[in-house]
């Protein structure tokens, strides 16, 4: 909401020194929020005058028309003589009255001007558009023809009010009221503590019945209609300057007279009005649902088909306009002319359902600004004073006739109240505010207030958000200043903390990090396309999602059954911005349809939910376990003076799991294995014993070629994600104290040759088990494979065990005894016969 300076002092008798930056201070400290504010020509300098065009000589022999003019402009070039300029523009003509820059001026963006040489003659100035003023496109993508009344050498940055400030203001989607001056100046008010002149205070004539005729057919989507008529408007009258000027600061182009004055209204109190060109309307004015597959041309030219949803401003003939969203084409304002402009209009001010209205401006991807103050929350009460605003500005400045007939359809409300006990500010601030200053702050912001320590506070009808007593709270405290809130740290009780669960997820992402990944945090929300990509089958069952039914990006209607879709998309937008060695992280929450699904229960708010409530509520939530994942491409350890450096691969996305596990206290089981996204060749498996019952948790290798190409990732990525919350049921992660033997230890290498499609963890898991308790580690040092030393189709894996006892020195016969049972069931299992 762009808020001129000059326009909220009309509400409002600020110091006369303050600011713009002073009222952004006041206004931010109140808790709006002010992004910016703008000086408008803060760089302008004149003389900048009112002149009359007294010659126009077409200029030939150019690749343009370039004209010659002589303007007259009074004494403000010190001489009276008329001013010789050149100009490319066509929409003026001789007798027309323009803006005219003069040599010594300067426009904004530091434009300096002076007499030049062009085209042949020398120009003595500039004939200016509004966009060389700062002004904005005033609709005529030309220079600016002013009223035939306009004094010549007048000084036109006072007429055109080109100094100004403007402060622009992000209002929140619950306070709809501050998407107006008005409400903006009641802040302003009470920030400053003055008075607010407020403008809707009109006075209004009752409703009668003689009005436009209007049937409400929907009166909760619609709960007030005014209508009222204004006659023999002079087809020709065009927007006065301060009109214009006060609509472009707002960021509003002028239009035509009647759709101008709408427009002000709107932005002045904030709400939406609409102006049918009465000769065009056919028999009553309703408002209804639209039938389902209605359709309507609107003002921007598109012809829409409606939904049943939608509510709809109708005559005899059909539908003229999407409530509170956009008027239709069928009954637009003709713009001024001498002979087909307007001149009977009727004026539409009206309350529609804030919900409808939003749903409808989605639906058709048609924001507004008349949808956008609907969907905030507009004053009921307004309706009435903004169309006798309208009717009176239109009568002033068009020279029309206001009908007598009054049309106020209302479906009866009573106003909104709340019990609120006068010291619950103060607790929920932490500050003793006492109650008068309770009542002091709510009666400024518009409320009734009665009682004594339990007061009754009336809602007033622009402040639809105050609905509960915590709101109310909110108010006070706003207004008192969230800067005087005291800094107190919480006392927690004893015996809180972090769950387990909570502290294994910090945990796992620590020791990631201290590995070397970065954490990269996504948006849980999918694309089912993305299963495609990732190449799985069809009856996978990471194929069912949880689909929203109001998706924030209609292209990932979905939630995430799998953290890779979100990484691999972090890998390839950093890989594409010259990121290259990545190792990116995520912990995270996965969604998993239920088999059976269930309606969720709407709990109560008047009290806690029983257990059994929370219970059947969280049945119906999909399944939510964590998961840990990481992506790894380019370089793992980097080349330098130390030596080689070399790049990710499958095996350290094994490690990463592996890390995870051990945090976890886990037994993890890695062997080989075949999914998905996953290289068939590089890929494994990661499992572990849960109740006796091997389940799979992971999976983590280099990923197929297929899905590298589908991602458009660098080739060679890598990828590892396993189910945490498995992890932490099936771990013990109690801290063990490090064993210390004083005894030494006694190490054996043995070489095992086995066939090629044996996995080495299924020798390295016979190894350890034959060995017995004596074993204290195991490591593979060599992969060997030669045919003609060790045959067709055999490798040579040569392993390091390293034995001890706790209580005693090892013998030779005794580690080699160890060394020969490892050997043998190795060679039972897997077919592994020593090397040699």
């Amino acid at each position: 909401m762009r808020v001129p300076l000059s326009w909220l002092r009309e509400y409002v008798d600020l110091p006369a020194t303050e600011t713009g930056r002073d009222v952004q201070a006041k206004l931010v400290s109140a808790g709006l929020e002010v992004e910016t504010v703008e000086h408008l020509g803060a760089d302008l300098k004149g003389p900048l005058v009112v002149g009359q065009v007294l010659t126009i000589e077409e200029l030939e022999g150019f690749k343009k028309p370039i004209r010659f003019c002589t303007v007259d402009v009074g004494q403000a070039n010190g001489t009276g003589e008329p001013q010789e300029i050149v100009c490319g523009a066509r929409n003026f003509q001789v007798g027309d009255k323009v803006v005219v820059v003069l040599p010594g001026a300067t426009l904004p963006g530091g434009f300096s001007i002076s007499a030049r040489k062009t085209y042949g003659r020398t120009s003595h100035g500039m004939i200016c558009s509004g966009d060389e003023l700062g002004m904005g496109d005033d609709g005529s993508h030309g220079i600016i023809v002013l009223p035939p009344e306009t004094e010549v050498g007048k000084d036109a940055i006072e007429l055109l009010e080109l100094v100004d400030e403007v402060l622009d203001i992000a209002v929140t989607a619950n306070r709809g009221d501050c998407l107006s001056i008005r409400g903006v100046a009641r802040e302003a008010a009470i920030a400053y503590g003055l008075p607010l002149r407020d403008p809707a205070l009109l006075d209004v004539p009752r409703p009668n019945a003689f009005g436009y005729p209007v049937q409400v057919s929907d009166p909760l989507g619609c709960d007030r209609f005014t209508a009222r008529t204004v006659t023999g408007l002079s087809p020709e009258a065009r927007s006065p300057l301060w009109l214009q000027r006060r609509l472009q600061k707002v960021g509003m182009r002028p239009i035509s007279l009647a759709v101008d004055v709408t427009n002000y209204v709107m932005m002045e109190l904030g709400q939406p009005l609409h102006a049918y060109d009465r000769t065009l309307v056919r028999g009553t004015i309703g408002v209804r649902r639209a039938e389902e597959g209605e359709q309507i041309v609107t003002l921007d030219g598109v012809e829409r088909k409606l939904h049943a949803e939608d509510l709809v401003i109708t005559d005899e003939r059909g539908p003229i306009g999407l409530a509170g969203v956009m008027g239709g084409a069928n009954t637009e304002i003709a713009d001024h002319s001498e002979t087909e402009g307007t001149t009977d209009v009727v004026i539409e001010a009206a309350h529609f359902d804030a919900v409808s209205i939003a749903r409808t401006a989605r639906r058709h991807k048609l924001s507004s600004e008349a949808s956008r103050r609907f969907e905030r929350g507009v004053d009921p009460q307004a309706a009435a004073a903004a169309a006798q605003r309208t009717v009176d500005l239109l009568v002033l400045l068009a020279g029309g006739t206001a009908e007598a007939g009054v049309t106020e359809v209302v479906a009866p409300s009573a106003p909104h109240t709340i019990s609120v006990p006068a010291d619950h500010p103060d607790k929920v601030a932490g500050v003793s505010y006492g109650r008068e200053t309770v009542v002091r702050r709510l009666q400024e912001v518009g409320c009734d207030v009665y009682g004594q320590d339990e007061l009754i506070v009336t809602v007033p009808s622009w402040r639809p958000d105050l609905q509960e007593i915590n709101d109310l709270a909110e108010e006070v405290i706003r207004l008192e200043g969230y800067e005087n809130l005291p800094s107190t740290l919480p006392r927690p009780p004893a015996g809180r903390g972090l769950t387990h669960r909570q502290r294994l997820h910090r945990r796992a992402g620590r020791v990631l990090a201290g590995a070397g990944y970065v954490e990269a945090p996504n948006y849980p929300f999918v694309s089912e396309q993305v299963f495609d990509q990732l190449g799985l089958e069809a009856d996978d069952p990471a194929r069912r999602v949880v689909r929203l039914t109001n998706p924030l990006n209609d292209e990932e209607p979905a939630l995430r059954t799998s953290l890779l879709p979100g990484l691999l998309g972090a890998l390839r937008r950093n890989d594409g911005r010259g990121s290259h060695d990545l190792a990116l992280f995520e912990t995270g929450l996965v969604f998993l349809p239920r088999s059976e699904q269930r309606v969720a229960a709407v709990l109560p708010v008047d009290r806690r939910p029983t257990d059994a409530e929370i219970a059947e509520l969280d049945a119906a939530l999909p399944e939510q376990p964590r998961h840990v994942a990481v992506v790894l491409a380019g370089a793992r350890e980097q080349a330098g003076w130390w030596g080689k450096g070399r790049p990710a691969d499958w095996a350290d996305a094994v490690e990463a799991g592996r890390l995870v596990a051990r945090e976890a206290g886990a037994e993890l089981v890695v062997r080989g294995g075949q999914y998905g996204p996953w290289h068939p060749g590089r890929c494994a498996e990661f499992v572990v014993v849960v109740d006796g019952v091997e389940t799979v948790v992971g999976h983590a290798g280099e990923l197929h070629p297929r899905v590298v190409k589908a991602f458009g990732l660098p080739a060679r990525t890598s990828a590892m994600e396993l189910d945490l919350d498995v992890l932490e049921a099936v771990g013990d992660d109690t801290p063990q104290a490090p064993a210390i033997s004083t005894f030494p230890v006694a190490t054996q290498d043995v070489a095992l040759v086995v066939d090629k499609f044996v996995p080495h963890a299924e020798v390295e898991t016979a190894l350890r088990e034959g060995a017995g308790e004596l074993l204290e580690g195991i490591r593979l040092f060599d992969v060997y494979e030669n045919e003609e030393q060790l045959g067709d189709g055999k490798k040579s894996l040569a392993y390091a065990l390293r034995f001890r006892a706790g209580d005693r020195t090892l013998t030779v016969d005794e580690a080699s005894a160890a060394r020969d049972a490892a050997v043998a069931l190795a060679g039972e299992r897997t077919g592994a016969v020593l090397r040699g």
